[in-house]
């Protein structure tokens, strides 16, 4: 089982969208790293994603790439400020599920996945990149295994 977790698309300031959709840039470049995604086949089995409107954007862009065969569901859990270990304990199945949410939820959850601790963060997110965790399987404990990310450097 893999996790793919990733931060929401670049979105507009509040003063021009109220619900904060995705710009113009932010669009594009979920668009691109979609496309990327899915020219490496990755195995989505469903998206879930947090009800803001710019991650079920940034969901629907993956959705329509990835063709993930168990769709696409909103889910509590995922907005920035939400507690990382309830939402630890419920990630544990056999499919491959993408995660759209925000920050700093995305890094607190894969530092507490890897080390047990929000405090150490281990990756840096940029909006629309993904971060595929996986466990070893040796030692079962997480690890990140790829990152696709928009921007380098």
């Amino acid at each position: 089982m893999a996790l793919f977790l990733v931060q929401h698309g670049k979105s507009l300031p509040k003063d021009k969208d109220p619900k904060k959709g995705l710009s113009k840039e932010g669009t594009a470049e979920t668009e691109r790293i979609a496309e990327v995604a899915r020219g490496y086949q990755i195995p989505v089995s469903r998206i879930v994603h947090s009800g803001k409107t710019r991650a079920l954007q940034t969901a629907e862009i993956f959705g329509r790439a990835l063709k993930p065969p168990q769709g696409m569901e909103e889910r509590t859990g995922l907005n920035p400020l939400d507690d990382v270990a309830v939402f630890a304990a419920t990630v544990d199945s056999p499919e491959n599920a993408m995660f759209v949410g925000h920050l700093p939820f995305m890094e607190r959850l894969t530092a507490y996945l890897i080390t047990g601790f929000i405090e150490r963060p281990v990756f840096k997110f940029q909006n629309s990149g993904i971060v595929c965790l996986d466990k070893d399987p040796g030692t079962l404990s997480w690890l990140i295994k790829w990152a696709l990310m928009p921007h380098i450097g």
